[in-house]
């Protein structure tokens, strides 16, 4: 598992006709730019560039670059709801609804390193609090649901240790942890990432809930 952050290479100017680009286009080259040169070195007109059409064009996509960092945030957070919201409906046991959630969770990540990391592994503070309330907001809704069949495994007395929100952060911070150093160490030497997120999932769950 690698990723390779290069300067973004500058597209050929778009003809005119094809100013209606899709906003998934610009979300892309956007992604790509926060990483490469971070949030303060990326500009619309880099962005546009990159995409291949003017500042302007771009404009009547978005308003701002904290508009597009929000958009990128909010959709991978809904996947990342729509997952636990799909996995919670399933008649199975506590447990293994956590842990189909976890590695929902991980290969979501793995697939989509460019979002994980901009989304996931970023403080935020460079875009005021009014404007993320929202996205906040649906984290924390997300949280929430994953949190659901914690909850009721400490319910059915299954909790080794802690309360079921401490359990639930301990589970989430503990795979969030390993993608994020997959993600952004891959010239470490990973073993199979299949098998880290068996032996992660594993380790914490045999480690927090009883038989």
């Amino acid at each position: 598992m690698s990723v390779v952050l290069k300067k973004p290479h500058k597209s050929a100017r778009k003809p005119k006709g094809d100013g209606h680009m899709r906003r998934g286009e610009i979300l892309a080259a956007a992604e790509k730019i926060f990483i490469a040169e971070g949030y303060a070195g990326a500009t619309i007109r880099k962005i546009a560039d990159a995409v291949g059409v003017s500042s302007t064009a771009l404009y009547m996509h978005f308003r701002d670059k904290d508009q597009i960092l929000m958009e990128i945030s909010n959709d991978a957070i809904e996947r990342l709801l729509a997952l636990n919201t799909e996995i919670a409906a399933q008649p199975v046991d506590p447990v293994a609804g956590v842990r189909l959630m976890l590695e929902a969770y991980m290969t979501f990540a793995l697939e989509n390193p460019n979002t994980y990391q901009l989304v996931f592994c970023s403080t935020g503070d460079h875009i005021s609090q009014d404007k993320i309330a929202d996205t906040l907001a649906l984290g924390d809704r997300c949280f929430e649901k994953f949190s659901e069949p914690v909850h009721a495994i400490a319910a059915q007395g299954r909790l080794r240790s802690g309360t079921a929100h401490a359990a639930a952060e301990v589970l989430w911070s503990g795979c969030h942890g390993l993608v994020s150093l997959l993600i952004t160490k891959p010239s470490r030497g990973w073993s199979d990432p299949d098998e880290l997120m068996k032996v992660m999932l594993d380790g914490l769950l045999y480690g927090l809930v009883t038989d």
